[in-house]
């Protein structure tokens, strides 16, 4: 595995010869439009290496222990970490190690169908990295009945027949928007709960689905109490259909935060089979020009969660999207990640990369000055580090109709994703 990060004057042809990878395959992998490069460009690189772990020291580690764990050795172990001293091993301090083992680990990618034949293809290409698809296609009125929004033809079928656990997404989507005074009145109403309930799992076994996605978003912090009722209750209608349940991030618990504030963590986390923190848009569409995903802050929001939800059961979030914002106005305009790179390059821009945030972003003039914060294999990997850091179930992935190439191949190459 290797990762590298285009300097002035470098071309494909010499990159392609220092690592002994055909000019093709990097195209490929990196989902470049043509041979052209610019500054600051990370590039993955689909080279026969060892797979590169994390790991986070205990007590009473030792490194011949580490390297038995990882099937490498202790002198593999010190060359990754050239500063490692072998005899003073800090608790909570993080070493990579090169391993003949892969990291395996849950995937769950989410698709909202426009087009559910074209996504189908999509679906094929990506079908050996995915353990589970949430399909968000379906919302409910306001007493309660779930009803389609979009169509999920074949969808569910096609996803069995790839291996892949299909599960039916619900959110208390209207207009264009996640309504809160739905959630609330449908919430708020033990009779409305029930037909949300009863709908829904009705509605998943009709349709083939393996169980039920749960995305219902700025829930008034009143309703929390019944929102924990309606999961519990849910789960017991559904039997051994899953439940996953999807929440706002957080790295404390504020009861009264009108996005938050519903979220009682631990009490979702022990009915819920899976449930998922949704570590995106830090920067957010309409705010300032910030990561998309920040490390500091999705290790800030897992140490958290961790704390509420067990690991085994959690999975954090990546997306495959960046913003391309507006200074000034901070007007807005979401491109998958793929779309962010390629931009870069097309307008001949460098690529750079905050260190703290290990996020690329860069700026570039086109009537008023732009900054686009987007995720690169670079910050994608640093975040799968956190996996096996903490040892998580997993991740999921927003949403898979936005190409992101990088961390295709990279899970291909580098990880063992669990299937059921």
């Amino acid at each position: 595995m290797a990762v590298h990060t285009v300097t002035t004057g470098e071309n494909l042809w010499t990159i392609s010869q220092r690592y002994g990878v055909p000019v093709s395959a990097i195209t490929a992998a990196n989902g470049l439009q043509s041979t052209k490069l610019t500054p600051g460009l990370a590039l993955y690189i689909p080279a026969a290496d060892e797979s590169v772990r994390a790991y986070r020291v205990k007590a009473n580690d030792s490194l011949t222990a580490i390297a038995k764990t990882f099937n490498t050795t202790v002198q593999a172990i010190l060359r990754r970490n050239p500063a490692l001293d072998p005899a003073r091993l800090s608790i909570g301090q993080t070493l990579f190690i090169p391993s003949r083992t892969k990291l395996s680990f849950e995937t769950l990618g989410f698709i909202i169908p426009y087009n559910s034949q074209a996504f189908l293809l999509t679906l094929t290409t990506i079908s050996q990295e995915l353990t589970y698809l949430a399909v968000a296609a379906f919302s409910f009125n306001e007493e309660g009945f779930v009803y389609a929004e979009l169509s999920d033809d074949g969808i569910p079928a096609r996803s069995r027949e790839l291996g892949i656990v299909p599960l039916l997404m619900v959110r208390n989507y209207r207009g264009g928007k996640f309504d809160a005074e739905l959630a609330g009145t449908v919430l708020g109403s033990s009779a409305f709960r029930r037909n949300l309930i009863t709908s829904l799992s009705a509605l998943a076994r009709q349709r083939g689905y393996r169980g039920v996605s749960i995305d219902i978003e700025f829930i008034p912090p009143a309703r929390r109490n019944d929102f924990n009722t309606f999961l519990r209750d849910l789960k017991r209608e559904l039997g051994n259909l899953i439940l996953q349940v999807n929440v706002h991030a957080k790295t404390e618990d504020i009861p009264t935060n009108r996005i938050i504030g519903a979220y009682d963590y631990k009490t979702i986390g022990s009915i819920a089979d899976i449930t998922a923190v949704m570590t995106i848009d830090y920067g957010y569409p309409g705010g300032p020009p910030e990561p998309i995903s920040p490390l500091w802050w999705l290790a800030q929001v897992i140490r958290y969660s961790i704390t509420q939800i067990n690991p085994r059961k959690l999975l954090m979030a990546m997306a495959l999207y960046g913003y391309d914002k507006e200074t000034g106005t901070n007007q807005t305009r979401a491109l998958s990640v793929q779309s962010a790179q390629n931009q870069a390059i097309t307008l001949g821009v460098p690529i750079q990369f905050n260190s703290t945030a290990q996020s690329p972003f860069y700026r570039y003039q086109r009537e008023a000055q732009h900054v686009v914060w987007f995720e690169d294999i670079r910050s994608y990997i640093q975040k799968i580090n956190q996996i096996d850091i903490y040892q998580l179930r997993g991740t999921t992935m927003w949403q898979l109709s936005q190409p992101a190439p990088q961390l295709w191949a990279y899970l291909k190459r580098n990880s063992t994703i669990i299937k059921k």
